[in-house]
């Protein structure tokens, strides 16, 4: 008995020494020029986890105001640092953009995009690059979003069709369902020469709430992500969601791609964007597509090209709706530079500077993707003096960034109008004026950028121009308030009533 107290005593001992030892060597030889950025202390074992809510974009932007435009957070086992000025954003997304253009590991690449198979989420690499180069040649690109622009209009037609029998029948339209029935009709057609929804209803209105829930979902900050040796756990439910969801998805994308194949004989000598990509499996480069790695990137165009592009368009309908002045003065500049005779056209929106300053606004106010997507660091770097770790994961706070105010003045106030003249009028939102990141920047900038602001601006400038809006009877006042994840939703889906402002002859299809 002794002799076991003895041993228990010398291991306990030991294991001291160890530690106070290891310890002691860490401060003896720590680099004091390796100084963090300053950050919240966090609690035991999971680190700022907790401090971040049910709105980490809202959190993260209240500790920026304390700790600075770059700020480290212990994030369980794992570093994380976060950028919340344009100043910030640009050394990290610009000038220390090759160390930080992968992406971390997460439980959304790995249960909702094929084990980051898809060109979101994969390692930046050939696979990528090839993915982002076909995606960019025949959907994303300049010369192939003018080759489907007639999808779009054709698509857009049905929607203004759906919304004139609705505003016959004195019932309202929940602008989220329509927007994700056009959109996904129009990627469909794309990629898949088919419409996919036929009619407005069920099958699209059930597809818009798995395309939300991924969202949702996918921005959730997962406990297993930032202390894996706990995973396994799912403590908080989010990986068992997921995996059901993957299955749905993975369903209907095997039966797109099925139908597609099936359908082949019908397309000879007109390929769309599938069979592009089916004839270059095995690439010239060497580098080899497979099933998964098509379907990963159908999941990111289906989900992304509608989700991103249809929260900016709700959310400005919205601003639109609590400030009626805007809603005038874009219908005042419409019917003097189109009429009211026939619908707006692509080419009309060069002409419509207080359409796009609308659309920059939103992006501004109401960005679709509030922490961008994370990035993490391959080396270990300097950003502004201080130390960054290797391996470490990087959030840029673009709606903090729409939101400060010695960027932008009375940033809370949503006023288009800045952006027609003055220091504000020539920022763009393609990823070069960092005050304006909606779709982040850098090498892994969002693929869609080029096409979201097409959609955004061609959508919203028609619903705009073609209706007049107003809130439901019995409703005095929108719910503003945000639902955070991937994309920036907002809480309460708009519900509006419409009625025409153009002639009849615009509405037949």
């Amino acid at each position: 008995m002794a002799l076991d107290t003895f041993l228990f005593r010398e291991l306990v001992a030991a294991i001291v020494v160890f530690f106070v030892t290891r310890f002691s060597i860490r401060l003896l030889f720590k680099n004091p020029s390796r100084k963090l950025p300053p950050g919240p202390k966090g609690w035991p074992i999971v680190g700022a986890l907790p401090l971040l809510g049910t709105m980490p974009h809202v959190a993260l932007a209240k500790m920026a105001k304390q700790y600075g435009p770059v700020m480290y957070l212990k994030m369980g086992t794992c570093d994380m640092v976060v950028a919340s000025t344009p100043d910030a954003a640009r050394a990290f997304l610009k000038t220390l953009d090759i160390n930080f253009s992968n992406r971390p590991p997460n439980a959304g690449a790995t249960h909702l995009a094929y084990d980051a198979q898809d060109m979101v989420f994969a390692h930046y690499g050939p696979r990528w690059k090839l993915l982002r180069k076909l995606s960019n040649l025949h959907m994303l690109g300049g010369k192939a979003l003018d080759d489907w622009a007639q999808v779009r209009v054709i698509e857009l037609g049905h929607m203004v069709q759906a919304m004139y029998e609705s505003s016959k029948q004195g019932e309202p339209v929940v602008v989220s369902e329509l927007l994700t029935y056009a959109m996904a009709n129009m990627i469909g057609q794309v990629i898949l020469s088919r419409r996919v929804f036929v009619t407005h209803g069920e099958e699209s209105n059930e597809f818009k709430d798995m395309v939300v829930e991924l969202m949702t979902s996918a921005g959730f900050f997962n406990i297993g992500d930032f202390i894996p040796s706990i995973a396994w756990l799912d403590l908080q439910g989010i990986e068992r969601g997921m995996k059901k969801l993957h299955k749905r998805f993975d369903v209907l994308l095997t039966k797109m791609i099925e139908e597609h194949t099936a359908s082949a004989h019908e397309r000879k000598g007109k390929p769309d964007f599938l069979d592009v990509v089916v004839a270059n499996q095995d690439n010239s480069d060497g580098e080899r597509l497979n099933l998964t790695n098509i379907k990963a990137l159908l999941l990111n165009l289906f989900t992304a090209g509608t989700d991103t592009s249809s929260s900016i368009i709700e959310w400005a309908l919205t601003e639109m709706l609590k400030n009626p002045s805007i809603l005038k003065r874009a219908h005042d500049e419409m019917d003097q530079v189109i009429g009211r005779n026939r619908r707006l056209e692509e080419a009309d929106i060069a002409k419509l500077p207080y359409l796009q300053a609308i659309c920059k606004e939103t992006m501004r106010k109401h960005p679709s993707t509030p922490l961008n997507l994370p990035r993490v660091s391959t080396e270990a770097c300097e950003v502004n003096g201080y130390y960054i770790p290797k391996n470490t994961r990087l959030s840029v706070n673009i709606w903090a960034i729409g939101r400060d105010p010695d960027v932008w003045e009375n940033p809370l106030d949503f006023t288009p109008e800045r952006f027609l003249s003055g220091k504000y009028a020539k920022i763009d939102p393609r990823g070069n004026d960092f005050e304006l990141i909606p779709f982040g920047a850098g090498r892994r900038i969002c693929a869609g950028t080029r096409m979201g602001i097409v959609l955004v601006e061609y959508i919203l400038g028609t619903l705009v121009h073609s209706f007049d809006w107003k809130l439901p009877n019995g409703v005095a006042e929108l719910n503003m308030d945000e639902a955070f994840g991937l994309a920036l939703q907002k809480a309460v889906p708009l519900s509006a009533m419409v009625s025409p402002r153009l002639s009849l002859s615009a509405y037949a299809f």
